[in-house]
């Protein structure tokens, strides 16, 4: 055998053992590249905002979060409004006190931006960038501290994030689904739309109505 097929051989050797070395490495820089069908959605931003978006669309958050129009089908989401909370400045329809007791079921307005069970009164929250009244001054640290930990804007002291908002569920998801909601939620028109403050069970009595 000459040396030159031995030289061969020996260096196909060097480079197998190599490549599999690499490959059982979990640390490898090699493991860890996106394949062209697996996008990187820590540094794509247009596949991070692609993907929130379909995140937001199956979890439902357009159920609460977007106004609606009346149709005689039923509420449709108003698509010049997405997302923008509880309309400022719709009135609240009268509600028995008795469901303010825990154990009696929880009310919803038609258009399910408001809600009101034993915990008072929540409204959907204005998820668009708006400055004033929306989302546009969050972190996206901010964001997923206030997922993970239901307190609104990641504060220890903060107010719980009310019923009917599934965060406890929303809480599972990884860091990169949700960045990619926030970067989503970002990519939208801003709507300036001032929701109101959550009502406790105290304060939510006083506009009931009782038998």
């Amino acid at each position: 055998m000459s040396l030159k097929l031995i030289s061969l051989r020996g260096t196909l050797c060097s480079a197998l053992i190599g490549l599999l070395l690499i490959a059982c490495n979990p640390n490898s820089s090699t493991s860890q590249k996106p394949t062209a069908n697996q996008p990187d959605r820590g540094k794509d931003t247009a596949y991070s905002i692609s993907h929130g978006r379909y995140l937001v669309t199956i979890a439902g958050c357009n159920d609460c979060h977007s106004p609606k129009k009346f149709t005689p089908q039923g509420p449709v989401v108003d698509s010049a409004r997405l997302l923008s909370g509880h309309p400022a400045g719709l009135p609240l329809a009268p509600f028995d006190v008795a469901v303010l007791t825990p154990g009696h079921w929880m009310l919803m307005a038609p258009d399910l931006t408001t809600y009101v069970g034993p915990w008072g009164i929540s409204y959907a929250t204005n998820l668009t960038p708006d400055n004033a009244t929306g989302m546009g001054g969050w972190t996206e640290d901010v964001f997923i501290k206030t997922m993970r930990t239901g307190k609104h804007l990641g504060l220890d002291n903060g107010r719980p994030i009310l019923p009917p908002m599934p965060w406890d569920e929303i809480a599972k998801w990884n860091d990169q689904d949700l960045r990619s909601v926030y970067r989503y939620l970002h990519s939208l028109p801003p709507i300036r739309n001032h929701v109101p403050e959550p009502l406790s069970p105290q304060e939510a009595a006083k506009l009931a109505t009782k038998k």
